[in-house]
C-alpha cells in the first residue's frame, strides 16, 4: 500500500471522518429522497425525454464554466472513465427513471432503487476485484431488508405497474453501481469537483443541444400553463439534486468506500417515512424495525 492509500485509510478511520461520512449520507438521502416527487411533478408538464434532457442539460450548463476553468487540470488519459461516470451516474438513469415513473408506482421504484448497494458490492467484487468483507456483505443485506420492510408496510404503498418498466429501474441501479465503483476504484485520487465537471459537461452539453433542436420543449415552456413551474421542478432537481449532490457524493465515495456511499439508497425510504410522519401518518413497530435494520446495515457497510 502506497503512502497516498495509507493516508486515505487513516483519514477514513478517524472518528471525525466517520461522523462526517454519516452526516453527508444523511444530507444526500434528504436531497435525493425528494427526487422521485420532483420527477413525477415535472412529468405532468414535459415528456420523459424532455425531463431527462433538461435535467442533464441544466447540469451540463452549470458545470460548463468550471469545465473551461479546470480543463488544463484534467487527466485526459482517463477521459473514458469520466465519460462512463457521466453516462452511468446520471445520463442513462435520467432517461430510465423518467420513462419508468410514467408506468410504475413510487413504492416499486423505491424498492428497486434500494438494489443499488447490492449491485455496487457485486460489481466491485466481480469486475474491480474488491476485497470481500463479510461485515459489508451483512450490512448490505440488512439494509436491503430494512428498506423493503419500510416500503412494504408504508400506508401509501402502491405496487401496481408494468414489470417491463420495473426492469428499467433495476438497470438504472446497475448503472449507479457501475459509476460508483469507477469513482471509487479508478478516480479516487482525482478531486471530486473535477470528476463531476468532466462527467456532466461531456453528457450535459450534448443533451441541452438535443433538447433544443429535436423536441418541442420551447413550445411547451411558453404555451403550457405550468411550463415555468415544471421548469422549476427540473431546475431544482438538476442544480441541487444533481450538481451539488453529485460533487458531495463523489467526495464521499473517495473518503469512504463505494458500498457505504451507495447505502444512501437505503436511507431514502426513511426520509419518505419521516415526511409522512410530519404529514400526520403514524409509525408502527415494523417501521421502527425497518429503520433499525437500515441503520445497522449502513453502520456495517462503513467497515
Amino acid at each position: 500500500m502506497n503512502t497516498f492509500a495509507k493516508t486515505l485509510v487513516n483519514k477514513a478511520k478517524s472518528p471525525s471522518a466517520r461522523l462526517r461520512g454519516f452526516l453527508i449520507l444523511g444530507f444526500l438521502s434528504l436531497v435525493w429522497g425528494t427526487s422521485f416527487i420532483l420527477i413525477k411533478k415535472s412529468l405532468e408538464v414535459y415528456s420523459p425525454v424532455q425531463v431527462a434532457l433538461l435535467r442533464l442539460g441544466l447540469s451540463g450548463l452549470a458545470f460548463l464554466p468550471l469545465f473551461l476553468y479546470q480543463i488544463r487540470k484534467i487527466d485526459w488519459k482517463r477521459w473514458h472513465f469520466f465519460v462512463l461516470v457521466g453516462l452511468c451516474g446520471s445520463g442513462i438513469p435520467a432517461f430510465l427513471f423518467a420513462f419508468a415513473q410514467m408506468h410504475i408506482s413510487s413504492s416499486v421504484a423505491g424498492i428497486l432503487n434500494s438494489l443499488t448497494p447490492l449491485f455496487t458490492l457485486l460489481i466491485g467484487i466481480i469486475i474491480f476485484r474488491a476485497k470481500l468483507i463479510w461485515a459489508i456483505v451483512l450490512g448490505v443485506l440488512l439494509g436491503l431488508a430494512g428498506a423493503a420492510m419500510l416500503i412494504l408496510f408504508s400506508s401509501g404503498s402502491n405496487f401496481q405497474g408494468d414489470i417491463g418498466y420495473s426492469l428499467l429501474i433495476i438497470l438504472a441501479a446497475m448503472c449507479y453501481a457501475t459509476s460508483t465503483n469507477i469513482v471509487g476504484n479508478k478516480l479516487r485520487d482525482v478531486k471530486s469537483l473535477i470528476v463531476s465537471t468532466f462527467a456532466f459537461a461531456s453528457v450535459g452539453i450534448p443533451s441541452f443541444l438535443l433538447l433544443i433542436t429535436t423536441t418541442d420543449f420551447l413550445h411547451v415552456l411558453t404555451t403550457h400553463p405550468q411550463g415555468l413551474i415544471g421548469l422549476g421542478y427540473v431546475g431544482f432537481l438538476a442544480l441541487v439534486g444533481t450538481v451539488l449532490a453529485t460533487i458531495i457524493f463523489f467526495k464521499l465515495i473517495q473518503d469512504t468506500n463505494p458500498v457505504f456511499a451507495s447505502t444512501v439508497a437505503y436511507i431514502m425510504p426513511i426520509v419518505a417515512l419521516l415526511w409522512g410522519l410530519l404529514d400526520g401518518e403514524t409509525i408502527g413497530l415494523y417501521h421502527l424495525l425497518g429503520m433499525g435494520l437500515i441503520l445497522l446495515g449502513v453502520y456495517l457497510s462503513r467497515k
